[in-house]
This record gives C-alpha cells, sequence and structure tokens, in this order.
C-alpha cells in the first residue's frame, strides 16, 4: 500500500526553521499499530493522520461516525505514543489541505479524540489555529526538576503545572541558557517541562522539553502555548501577545487568549513551508 506523505516546516517562513511535521492523509483509518509504526519510521516529533469525516467508520463494527461539525478526524503521533494535542502538525495539516489538496473552504474543523473540535482558517497573519486554554496552577516545583534543568530556585517568578510544568524565569537570556541534564530530566515528569520569560523583541519567548517521551527539545510547541498566553496574558494584563520559542531552530507566533467562557481559548498564528512531498510504502 502507498501513501502519500508531506513535510511541513511550521511556525516558520523559511525551511529549515520551525517545527517540522509529516502528514499522511488517509482514505480510512489504519490500525493504530501501523500509524505509530509509520511515525516511529519518520523519527519527527508528531507525524499527523487525517480523514474526512464522510469517510470516517468505526474500525470494529464498520459503522459510519456522525461527526456532522467536523470536516476531518485529525491524530497525532511521536515516534513513541499518540499525543493528546499538537499545533505545529495541527498547522501543518492545515497547510496541506489548503496548499496542496485545494481545500476550497477559507476555513477547517477538525474533530480530535481528547482536544474536541479545532477549528483553523487562513488569516493575515497566516493560519490561525483555535486552541484550548491550559492555565497552569501555582505549584512550587520540585528541587530535582531545577537540578535537571540547572535552573537556581531564585531565578523563579512563578511556578505552575498543567499537563506540562511552567517555569518562569527573569530575563530571554536566562532561558536560552538553560541546558538540561536530559537523562535526569526524563524520569521526574510524564509530559514536558516550559520554560519562559519576558522576551528582548517579543512579549515573551520559551523553551520545551520534553525528554520523558524521546523529544529533548521540541523546536515549537503550540501546546504549550496553551499554558503559556493565559500566564503572560494575566502578567503582562493584555489579550493580544507576541512570541518566540527559542530553540536551535527557532519560531515566532502570533497568539490571542479568548475569554468569552470560563474555560477560554486560545488563537496562535503562523506561517508554514514545505518541504518534501512523496509516498511512503506500507
Amino acid at each position: 500500500m502507498k501513501l502519500d506523505i508531506f513535510q511541513v516546516d511550521a511556525f516558520s517562513q523559511d525551511v529549515f526553521g520551525g517545527n517540522p511535521a509529516a502528514v499522511i492523509p488517509l482514505q480510512k483509518w489504519l490500525p493504530d499499530a501501523l500509524l505509530q509504526s509509520i511515525a516511529a519510521e519518520n523519527n519527527l516529533s508528531e507525524t499527523a493522520f487525517f480523514v474526512a469525516t464522510k469517510d470516517l467508520s468505526d474500525a470494529n463494527t464498520g459503522a459510519v461516525i456522525d461527526t456532522p461539525q467536523a470536516d476531518y478526524e485529525l491524530r497525532w503521533f511521536t515516534p513513541s505514543f499518540e499525543v493528546d494535542l499538537c499545533g505545529h502538525a495541527t498547522l501543518a495539516s492545515a497547510y496541506v489541505l489548503f496548499e496542496e489538496l485545494e481545500w476550497n473552504k477559507g476555513q477547517i474543523v477538525f474533530s480530535t479524540r481528547k482536544a474536541g473540535l479545532l477549528t483553523v482558517v487562513k488569516s493575515a497573519q497566516g493560519i490561525s489555529l483555535n486552541f484550548p486554554a491550559r492555565p497552569a496552577l501555582e505549584k512550587k516545583a520540585p528541587e530535582a526538576l531545577l537540578a535537571a534543568l540547572g535552573v537556581d530556585a531564585r531565578q523563579l517568578s512563578f511556578s505552575g503545572l498543567s499537563r506540562d510544568w511552567l517555569l518562569v524565569l527573569e530575563s530571554q537570556q536566562q532561558v536560552e541558557a538553560v541546558a538540561p541534564d536530559f537523562s535526569a530530566l526524563a524520569p521526574l515528569h510524564d509530559y514536558g517541562v516550559i520554560v519562559t520569560a519576558p522576551g528582548d523583541k517579543h512579549d515573551f519567548v520559551s523553551r520545551f522539553f520534553i525528554p520523558v517521551h524521546g523529544i529533548n527539545e521540541d523546536p515549537v510547541t503550540g501546546s504549550a502555548h496553551c499554558t503559556l498566553v493565559p500566564y503572560w496574558a494575566q502578567r503582562l494584563d493584555k489579550n493580544s501577545l507576541t512570541a518566540k520559542q527559542v530553540s536551535a531552530r527557532g519560531g515566532e507566533l502570533n497568539c490571542e487568549l479568548i475569554t468569552e467562557n470560563e474555560e477560554g481559548r486560545v488563537l496562535m498564528s503562523g506561517e508554514a513551508v514545505l518541504y518534501l512531498k512523496g509516498q511512503i510504502t506500507v
């Protein structure tokens, strides 16, 4: 069986920037074990798969799944597991639909298994994602976590926990200087660690580490901004924010906190660029 594959650099205007994701459109869902094997073979932080909702059926019963509000069902896999939410691979998937598969509407609604409906639109700022907010609740970071990061507790202005740890430092230079001991960091938390600070030219900067799942540092992490944006919106007293993830590849996002309901939503926008397209044989 041959499948089309696209590799897209998300949250970047230039090839070799931002965060690369593989995108594989499917006619129907394949067994989960095969999806996971493809993602492991790709060896990127995420591989996204999507199926048009009109083609969806239950793999066990064959019954058609009724998702009238969504255009596609979307899933994301790292080389080792399926994730609950991924920003850059969602942006990459939308880019493929808009630019390569001739999706002729300005909006795409993705149905996801754990994050609900995600709306993506073309905007003046590129491609804009509408994601759930995940504010961090204040919590003291364990000493072992700080030691593994090489961070002095006196540098912290806030520490909190959502899905990921959120550690707020004093300056962009401190964020850039963080040099984790990844072997020590990996067993300390079952997901990721965000370090952030005010930016020199952006409202805030960040880095994201997830060694427990084999990704020492993720280049640009949309899902982390679901936690970052609520924090910085409150601290800076403004809902529209500019952000930069200061990894080696780097990436820029324009973000907005929407507070029309209790849970809140985070809008994040960025560019994307195609690196490759071809076929895989499975």
